[in-house]
Parts: structure tokens; C-alpha cells; sequence
């Protein structure tokens, strides 16, 4: 069985990634003197989990990294889960262009709703002096997270590769680990 998925299994999950970047860039650019989002500002870089179809992706990232990068990475699978993303270095994303959607989205107004009440939340350092915001300056996470786990769905059931079966969700350090057991593609 194949190691890593064919480029025609992230498909549509690079089609997804090409919207979300599409949709933030207008609001970035929109309210550019709003936004305090940076290289460099890594606060909210968590070590957190990720769907198959995900992991996958930055695998194939972690894998095109310089072997002296990669051997940095190695050092921090035994990070705690509940610190900082292993995959920064010097408070930069090393695979800044395939970091996962909730890295894409992070800081910008996000529309959530728990238990029928609709919020709005955003990074505190960011919107600081806007009373309210336009309909499409808003990420709507439900849309969001509904297309995300239904392209994971798809990735799942057409996907080869064993090591992306049978576990719902992957850390950073498991992406790691997969790149340090094989050589880059």
C-alpha cells in the first residue's frame, strides 16, 4: 500500500484551502489597519489535532522541508500537546503555506453558535475599534467545519495510505513522526 496519498486524494481539500485563502484575503485586505496578525506573532500556535485528510497535507509538507529543518522538527514529537505548534521555528510557521484550516482562519471573525446563541469572536489584538462587521467579513465556522469534515469523509474512504485509517484525528508531533520514519517524497 502506498506510504502518502496521490496528489488527487487532497484535491478537493486544496480547493478548500484555495476559498478559505481567498475569502481571509479579502478580509485582511478589507481591514488591513485592523489586523495585527504577523510573521513572527505565534501566540495562538497551539499543538493541536487534525483531521486525516490534514495530516496528510502537511506531511507532504514536513517531507519537502531541508533535512536540517526536519531534524529540528524531530526533536519536539515529545512536545506537549497542550504547548506550542512544534512546527514553528523562531515563531514562524515552517510550513506556513499548507498550515491546516483552523491556522488559515485564526484571529479573523469567526460566527459560532452554542446553544442557539450566535457569537462572533475574533483575536482580542485584532478589530479593536469596529462597533460591528459586514456579513462577508465574517468566517461562518459551521459552513466551514461541515465542508471540512465532509472532504475528509471523501479523503478517508478514497485514500490508500494505511497510516491515515482508523485514527480520527492526528497531532502535529504524529505528522512528524510519519515524516522522520520515511524518507521525503
Amino acid at each position: 500500500m502506498p506510504d502518502s496519498p496521490p496528489d488527487e486524494n487532497l484535491a478537493n481539500y486544496h480547493s478548500l484551502l484555495r476559498r478559505i485563502e481567498q475569502h481571509c484575503g479579502k478580509i485582511t485586505e478589507t481591514f488591513a489597519e485592523e489586523i495585527t496578525c504577523r510573521a513572527g506573532c505565534s501566540a495562538c500556535c497551539r499543538h493541536l489535532t487534525l483531521f486525516p485528510v490534514e495530516a496528510a497535507n502537511l506531511v507532504k509538507a514536513v517531507d519537502g522541508l531541508p533535512a536540517e529543518i526536519r531534524s529540528i522538527l524531530a526533536g519536539r514529537v515529545q512536545w506537549r500537546e497542550s504547548g506550542s505548534c512544534p512546527l514553528l521555528l523562531d515563531d514562524r510557521c515552517t510550513v506556513y503555506s499548507a498550515r491546516p484550516v483552523i491556522c488559515r482562519t485564526h484571529g479573523l471573525p469567526l460566527l459560532a453558535e452554542s446553544e442557539g446563541v450566535k457569537t462572533v469572536d475574533c483575536c482580542p489584538e485584532n478589530f479593536r475599534g469596529v462597533a460591528s462587521l459586514p456579513g462577508d467579513a465574517v468566517i461562518h465556522l459551521a459552513t466551514l467545519n461541515s465542508t471540512l469534515v465532509a472532504i475528509n469523509a471523501m479523503f478517508v474512504v478514497n485514500n490508500d495510505a494505511e497510516r491515515f485509517k482508523g485514527k480520527d484525528r492526528f497531532t502535529i508531533a504524529d505528522i512528524i513522526q510519519f515524516s522522520i520514519e520515511k524518507e521525503p517524497v
